[in-house]
């Protein structure tokens, strides 16, 4: 139940202004691909309102728009659960941030300037002290930043826009590993920078795709340690 499960001060404050039935999506959401709410997890409309502080109509429209996104599942006299994901869907969703990513990496060493390389060792750097004080949502979430920068140094709009339907279910897919690829994650971080410093594409497209395959690899073997 939400009660029993929801960490203490996981639920986000939700944002002004913008519609309620937005905004409670929104908060649903990212309390899902943090996994403060676990897939599996029973879903309780009046348990979610009273946590977010709204009435149920707008956290029922929420579920049902969630449920289309493949987010929540919607069952027949049992309400509404966190979808668990299949394997399958997880290595083909990490198996398509591969082809997206690689290809940012090549593009971000062809057109990244000096403030841009700038910018990926500071973020790398908030990285690698999140690592270090074990502080796993930091950590997630500055892999995330350090993703999207790649991606914005790419300087392909239709590429991030692909990229951005997919980064939602990354997050969700990384956070049960982050722990696990820790340190090693911004080692190889630190390599990437490099070789788009050193403009050398080939370099930059190679290491992008062995550090999400890392991932992908990391994802499938969680369940067997």
């Amino acid at each position: 139940m939400l009660s029993t499960g929801l960490p203490q001060g996981a639920v986000p404050k939700l944002e002004r202004p913008g519609p309620l039935r937005d905004r409670v999506y929104e908060a649903l959401l990212e309390l899902i691909t943090t996994r403060a709410l676990q897939p599996g997890q029973h879903l309780v409309e009046s348990e979610l309102a009273g946590h977010l502080g709204v009435s149920r109509q707008p956290v029922r429209e929420a579920l049902q728009r969630l449920n289309t996104e493949g987010w929540v599942d919607l069952r027949p006299a049992q309400g509404a659960f966190v979808h668990e994901p299949t394997e399958e869907e997880a290595d083909q969703l990490l198996t398509v941030r591969t082809l997206l990513e690689a290809e940012a990496a090549r593009l971000a060493a062809a057109n990244a300037n000096s403030a841009g390389i700038a910018a990926l060792e500071a973020l790398c750097a908030e990285g690698e002290k999140a690592v270090e004080a074990d502080d796993v949502d930091g950590a997630v979430a500055m892999n995330a930043r350090f993703h999207a920068k790649i991606m914005e140094l790419a300087g392909n709009a239709v590429l991030a826009e692909l990229a951005a339907q997919v980064d939602r279910r990354v997050r969700w897919y990384y956070t049960p590993v982050a722990r696990r690829r820790g340190h090693q994650s911004w080692i190889e971080h630190r390599e990437l920078i490099a070789a788009v410093s050193d403009r050398d594409e080939q370099r930059a497209t190679q290491l992008m795709r062995e550090h999400t395959e890392h991932t992908r690899r990391s994802y499938h073997a969680r369940s067997r340690s």
